[in-house]
């Protein structure tokens, strides 16, 4: 697992932050008596199942026209962290709102398990509208996205050719193909850029001849006391009782962890270009002011047309606004949506 190992290192090298408590105020299974909750399954273009949970708040009108959110949930995530949450507590506000596993991770399909595909993931979101502006109790045309993590750089892939997403939101976001290509930073050169890339040509004979399948990146397992903050902070969240889920037909050795050979695809993924384009949709860029991924947010922001918004969390960093339901801004969320889905 060289790679990962370098990655990983690479990754944290730069960020020199003290970890902050990353226990209070988490509720990552969060369970609300004020909505219903409802497994739904589509297809997306490329005719494979996506799943989600659908939310909607008790006593909705059926009979009017509503309008609903898309929720995506972080990286190497599944709907039951971190967006199942969002969607909950955004259906408590009156919105209809489906969070969904991306292809090949959690409950929707796609061989092989783990698979890295950012056209298939921001399609996934394109069908997701498709489902929900086909719902009798839904307004077409006050559909909203929301990305955590790497769904931000997803949903923003799929807002630029798909304008029926009329209000775009992220939340601790990660630019996917920067994070793989330069690292936090900057700090991967492109020499080291060449050896991940090769390393996982060089896996594609020995899997293509039936070798056994390798996984990289994602969260490690084991921490001790020398481990950088950016490991703590995601170990906390995926390797402990607060955030620690496995899908079915997984196991704990594969949760977040992409496939070796397919994780170099976010190298071609461009998802920031022609961000601009998305104008004059509105967009609102939410990120902590201690969050290590920060730089992503700002550089989405810097891009993108009018009207935009970077709001900063005091006090936050990039998992504690997966979860931390004292430090996410519910109430921003729900006034951007409230505001341009109306």
């Amino acid at each position: 697992m060289r790679v990962l190992t370098m990655l990983l290192g690479l990754f944290v090298s730069s960020f020199a932050a003290t970890a902050a408590d990353m226990s209070n105020g988490a509720d990552n299974f969060y369970k609300s008596d004020k909505v219903t909750q409802q497994k739904v399954t589509f297809k997306n273009q490329y005719q494979m199942n996506v799943t989600g949970n659908l939310f909607m708040p008790k006593g909705m009108n059926e009979s009017a026209k509503n309008p609903a959110i898309v929720i995506g949930h972080p990286m190497g995530a599944v709907k039951e962290q971190s967006s199942n949450l969002y969607a909950q507590k955004l259906a408590e506000q009156g919105f209809v709102t489906l969070a969904i596993d991306i292809s090949f991770w959690g409950e929707s399909e796609g061989k092989p398990r783990n698979a890295v595909a950012p056209d298939i993931y921001a399609e996934d979101f394109s069908a997701a509208v498709d489902y929900l502006g086909t719902r009798p109790y839904i307004d077409r045309n006050r559909i909203g996205v929301l990305g955590i993590c790497g769904s931000g750089s997803f949903v923003i892939s799929a807002a630029k050719i798909d304008p029926r997403m009329k209000a775009i939101a992220t939340v601790s976001m990660y630019d996917m193909g920067s994070a793989n290509r330069h690292a936090l930073n900057n700090s991967l050169t492109l020499a080291q850029r060449k050896q991940i890339i090769a390393e996982a040509a060089e896996q594609r004979y020995s899997e293509f001849t039936g070798g056994e399948t390798k996984y990289t990146s994602g969260t490690p397992h084991k921490i001790d006391e020398n481990s950088p903050p950016v490991a703590k902070e995601f170990y906390d969240f995926y390797r402990t009782p607060r955030g620690e889920f496995t899908p079915k037909g997984s196991s704990p050795a594969l949760t977040t962890h992409p496939t070796l050979t397919s994780n170099v695809k976010f190298m071609n993924f461009y998802p920031f270009n022609d961000i601009e384009t998305i104008s004059p949709r509105p967009m609102l860029f939410i990120t902590g002011d201690q969050a290590h991924s920060k730089e992503f947010s700002e550089d989405a922001y810097k891009r993108a047309g009018q009207p935009k918004e970077l709001y900063i969390v005091p006090g936050a960093g990039h998992v504690d606004l997966y979860d931390r339901t004292d430090l996410i801004p519910f109430a921003k969320l729900t006034a951007f949506f409230k505001e341009n889905l109306k």
